[in-house]
This record gives structure tokens, C-alpha cells and sequence, in this order.
């Protein structure tokens, strides 16, 4: 019955609540108005810029199992991660990533900008989230230095929904760590740079989930 009404079995995710969401809704909206403005500037490549962390425990997602038995994966119970900076053009597709074994901080953060920057000419927009390494002092200096180049607009606070490269961690993970056991980290790096290796490959497949990012915009209860 509910197939029949669009209704499908969905894995909630958590939002953070706004502490004031008439003002969240309000700045939301105007970011809304924003990025369409800046998709109109042929000059601009815009990019939505962000990190995931892969676990090396993975990740668990619906699997068959027979009725009343449990589906278990192995795991080596091994606090550790390997870690991706990636960023996605709006208007073409392009994935571009660095992946890290080190934490995320801005040194991390300012060798991805570089990273990104060489690999482009012209004025890029990059659209990121508020995380501290991305906003704090030897970040801002960073732009500051590369202000005729690098252009940041700030995602709206409590947000995470408005950042379209949300969905291709998801692919990624679903692709790479979902239901997996890894014995040694190596072979963790091996399948989530595998993964994203045939997604930088696959432009078609990252528009496709811009598709999903812009009907959410449009009406957040259908994504």
C-alpha cells in the first residue's frame, strides 16, 4: 500500500535543530537566491567542498538475512579512519578529492585549496560549511592570500542538507565500507579510492545526484 503511494523504507537522518528557525529558514532561503545567482557567471567554476571519514570498522546498511537470524560483519574494533577532502562542479559534474591518514585541520585543509587551485586557471567558488578548520585564522589568512582566485560563500548554519557532496559520501560508503570487513587499513584506502576513482570517472552519475540535491531544495520532504 504504501509502495503505491511513494512511500520507501528510509534510514533517518539526524538534523541539527537551529536554535532560532525563523532566522534559519530566512537564511536558508537567501542562500538559495545566492547560489543561483552565482551559477549565472560563466567565469566562475563552482564547487561544493567537503570532507568524510571512512572507518575502518565500515558501515552497516539493510542487508537479507533469513527471518529471526541477525546478519553480523567482523571488525577489528580499530579506532581509525582514512580520511577524503573532495569537492564537486555544480554545472559539470567533476569530482575532485584528496584523501588524508592524518586528522582534518587547516594545514590539511589549505594543502587541498592547493590542490584544487592547481588544477584550474581561472576564479573558482567554493561553497563549504562552517567547520573550524575551514573558518578559523590560518584559514582566513589562507584566503586572504589567494582572494584574486578563490572565492568562499559559507553554507547556512545547521545545514548539512544544503551541501549536495552529502550524497556522494553516501554513494561512496555504500560503494566502498557498507557491510565490509577490513583486516588491515590498507585495504580500507584501497576500496574507498577505488570507489572514488570510478565516480571521478563517472560525471553523469555525479549530475544525477545534483538532480536528487536540487529537488530536495525545492521541496526538502521529497529527498
Amino acid at each position: 500500500y504504501l509502495h503505491e503511494h511513494n512511500y520507501a523504507r528510509r534510514i533517518p537522518r539526524r538534523m541539527p535543530e537551529p536554535p532560532d528557525r525563523d532566522d534559519w529558514e530566512k537564511q536558508r532561503e537567501i542562500f538559495g537566491g545566492e547560489l543561483i545567482t552565482l551559477l549565472q557567471d560563466p567565469a566562475c567554476d563552482v564547487f561544493f567542498g567537503d570532507e568524510a571519514s571512512f572507518a575502518l570498522w565500515g558501515s552497516l546498511s539493510y542487508t537479507w538475512a533469513p527471518i529471526g537470524h541477525q546478519p553480523q560483519v567482523k571488525t577489528t574494533g580499530l579506532r581509525k579512519g582514512y580520511k577524503v577532502f573532495g569537492a564537486i562542479e555544480f554545472i559539470s559534474g567533476q569530482l575532485l578529492y584528496q584523501g588524508i591518514e592524518e586528522r582534518f585541520n587547516s594545514d590539511s585543509y589549505q594543502a587541498f585549496l592547493k590542490y584544487l587551485l592547481s588544477q584550474f586557471s581561472g576564479p573558482i567558488i567554493l561553497i563549504q560549511d562552517g567547520a573550524r578548520y575551514h573558518t578559523n585564522q590560518a584559514t582566513r589568512e589562507f584566503l586572504e592570500q589567494h582572494k584574486d582566485r578563490l572565492i568562499v560563500y559559507q553554507l547556512p548554519s545547521y545545514s548539512p542538507d544544503y551541501n549536495p557532496i552529502e550524497y556522494l559520501w553516501k554513494k561512496v560508503k555504500t560503494k566502498a565500507t557498507h557491510n565490509r570487513y577490513f583486516a588491515e587499513f590498507v585495504k580500507l584506502v584501497q576500496s574507498v579510492e577505488d570507489a572514488l576513482n570510478v565516480l571521478a570517472t563517472q560525471s553523469d552519475e555525479i549530475l544525477r545526484l545534483m538532480g536528487i540535491y536540487t529537488r530536495h531544495m525545492a521541496d526538502p520532504l521529497s529527498a
